[in-house]
């Protein structure tokens, strides 16, 4: 309880460790940042019934994925395929949201033909093949 406003604050603790630097489409490095991918998952789960609860989990999925990879870097392809797979389950219309921002469809033609396979894929009880030799994590 704070002293002067009288409001409770909880605070909640988490192991640091050593989080791998996601290698950008450009080559840059940059830290892997949760919030970033937390930040992704909310726009494409807007006015959906995905919870908080479900996003955070996905994203323990994605770091528990990251942390079983092992390496230092990882490739940024990496982590949207890992989101992209993890919304595919939870819900396919965020699935699409995202996968329209992260593959950057050239036009719409690509974006119906992602549509098709997502159809065909959910006919027959299928995922989405979104990971590709490119997507494994750099070493």
């Amino acid at each position: 309880m704070c002293a002067s406003c009288e409001r409770r604050f909880t605070t909640y603790e988490r192991v640091e460790e050593a989080t791998p630097m996601v290698v950008k489409k450009d080559s840059r490095r940059e830290p892997y940042d949760r919030s970033k991918v937390i930040a992704g998952i909310k726009r494409a789960c807007e006015k959906r019934p995905v919870s908080m609860e479900t996003i955070e989990q996905i994203a323990d999925r994605i770091e528990a994925a990251l942390a079983e990879a092992g390496g230092k870097e990882v490739a940024s392809s990496f982590v949207g395929s890992a989101v992209m797979n993890e919304l595919h389950q939870v819900d396919q219309v965020a699935y699409v949201r995202f996968a329209s921002v992260y593959r950057s469809f050239k036009d719409i033609d690509e974006f119906m033909r992602e549509l098709e396979d997502l159809i065909r894929l959910r006919q027959q009880g299928e995922t989405p093949r979104t990971r590709s030799k490119k997507d494994e994590p750099v070493r």
